[in-house]
């Protein structure tokens, strides 16, 4: 590991030099999934129009149509840029690294992608559709459900994001440990606040319906345990790489 401090001017053209190659492939995906656009529509908003019964989404304003296809397109190029995005991030903190932990990226990179599109799955076939079901749940002879594409959409991507993101839990647990910032036995001795605080962003990250906010709460605290798990594997190779690199500092 390298221990000169670089400057603030270096780690900041590096972050723009990452930054824009993590864009450039988030445009090339976003390009490519332009020409599906409408299918990728119909099956992220498939579990919303599935509980509506009809299949059919509102829009109210000329440009909700287009706007809403080019999210979608966006949303998908993200997902095929995942790759690229996670290798990004590792290249930055890579320098900081020593050279055994550097020859991990491509696991990272693999389990960073695999545990993102996993949370967006698991949201979209298990979450999404009993959130709609209990949403439309609440239509009456009173009340007809008229759902706008824009909405939905947009409560759909919030979702996504949160699941994907979520499930990057046990690779930010690990990789806490392994910079020395926590260990793993105080990891798990705060295990109950980490299941209230799984509640609580659960809370904060989806509707107002119990279900959902469960059925994001408790993959997490699994999630947060599998870290845990990870970290009491690898930590002590990095606590055993810095005693050899002392040992060989001359007196």
């Amino acid at each position: 590991m390298d221990e000169s401090a670089a400057p603030l001017t270096e780690h900041l053209a590096e972050l723009r030099k990452r930054l824009f190659r993590l864009l450039i492939g988030w445009a090339v995906g976003t390009a490519a999934a332009w020409e599906f656009k409408e299918r990728i529509f119909g099956f992220i908003l498939e579990p919303a129009t599935r509980a509506l019964g009809d299949g059919q989404l509102q829009a109210i304003a000329p440009t909700e149509i287009f706007f809403t296809y080019l999210k979608s397109a966006l949303l998908a190029g993200f997902i095929l840029a995942l790759p690229i995005v996670f290798w990004q991030i590792w290249a930055f903190v890579a320098p900081g690294l020593y050279d055994k932990e550097k020859r991990v990226a491509v696991p990272f990179v693999v389990v960073s992608t695999i545990l993102f599109v996993t949370g967006c799955a698991f949201g979209h076939q298990i979450v999404f559709p009993v959130m709609f079901a209990f949403f439309q749940g609440y239509e009456s002879e009173f009340v007809v459900a008229a759902w706008t594409m824009r909405e939905v959409f947009a409560l759909t991507t919030r979702l996504f994001l949160a699941f994907g993101i979520a499930f990057q839990l046990p690779v930010l647990v690990v990789f806490l440990a392994l910079a020395g910032i926590v260990t793993a036995r105080q990891l798990f001795s705060w295990s109950p606040y980490a299941v209230l605080f799984a509640f609580v962003a659960a809370a904060l990250l989806t509707p107002a319906d119990v279900v959902s906010q469960v059925f994001l709460a408790v993959p997490l605290v699994g999630l947060y345990f599998l870290g845990i798990a990870a970290a009491f594997v690898f930590a002590p190779r990095r606590r055993a790489e810095e005693e050899k690199d002392a040992s060989l500092q001359p007196q």
